[in-house]
């Protein structure tokens, strides 16, 4: 028998296997760099996808107003143009605006011109509801391809991953969201011990995708939970700006 013909169906497995891990793992760079920690054990930085919400960013930005906690919002193209004015309220309370694409489609299957299209609709929503263009993009779902890195440099933005993806969207109470979001305390009590290091980006959401004005009430009380304690612990709350400027002395 041919050794080919054994051998070719196991590259083409180990080929798919590395094309999914590089196109879908926070900390994979096979399609492109990306920010997947701060550059300070001491520094969190809590992120948001999938709005501007009606329903529940309001209160967000209320809370986070509370503990002084700049945080950074992954918004969706078609709910920007239905809340501009939110989005431009996100900017002007000092968080950071990030591109999330026009609807939110996985982009691991998409081709360069549909890419651009879910980008540049995007891109230009945001400059249009707060004066300038976003500088960080997150990918949907987290999945990248070889085409998506081109198109977010042409457009001069930087791909955001997270260390925590705790499954908010799917949360059946908040006390089993805070207990999923535990980590980030029990990693920075052990890290806060060094001066050097990295530290936690947190994923959590806002808004919903599929639909307008989501129930994200339990995202709220978990946060409304492990904000003072994250506080108390030592950790300085940054945008994605701030996860990548200097370290916190």
């Amino acid at each position: 028998m041919n050794p080919w013909l054994i051998g070719a169906p196991a590259v083409a497995a180990a080929a798919a296997g590395v094309a999914a891990y590089g196109g879908s793992h926070p900390r994979a760079q096979l399609f492109g760099p990306t920010v997947c920690r701060t550059n300070s054990p001491r520094k969190l930085a809590i992120t948001f996808d999938d709005g501007p919400n009606p329903a529940i960013t309001p209160k967000l930005l209320d809370l986070l107003d509370r503990y002084k906690a700049p945080a950074t919002f992954f918004v969706i193209g078609r709910y920007i143009r239905e809340s501009p004015e939110l989005v431009s309220e996100i900017s002007a309370r000092g968080h950071v605006i990030g591109n999330h694409t026009e609807s939110h489609p996985n982009l691991f299957w998409k081709n360069p011109s549909e890419i651009r299209v879910e980008l540049r609709l995007t891109h230009s929503a945001i400059k249009n509801a707060i004066g300038a263009p976003p500088k960080w993009f997150r990918p949907p779902f987290g999945y990248r391809n070889p085409w998506l890195a081109a198109e977010a440099r042409e457009l001069n933005m930087r791909v955001a991953m997270w260390t925590l993806l705790p499954g908010d969207w799917r949360a059946p109470s908040a006390e089993w969201l805070i207990r999923r979001m535990q980590p980030i305390a029990s990693r920075a009590q052990r890290a806060l011990a060094h001066t050097s290091g990295a530290g936690e980006i947190l994923c959590l959401h806002d808004g919903n995708h599929r639909e307008q004005n989501a129930d994200r009430t339990r995202t709220l009380a978990a946060l409304e939970h492990w904000l003072p304690r994250w506080r108390d612990l030592g950790l300085e709350f940054v945008t994605i700006d701030g996860a990548v400027g200097a370290p916190a002395p």
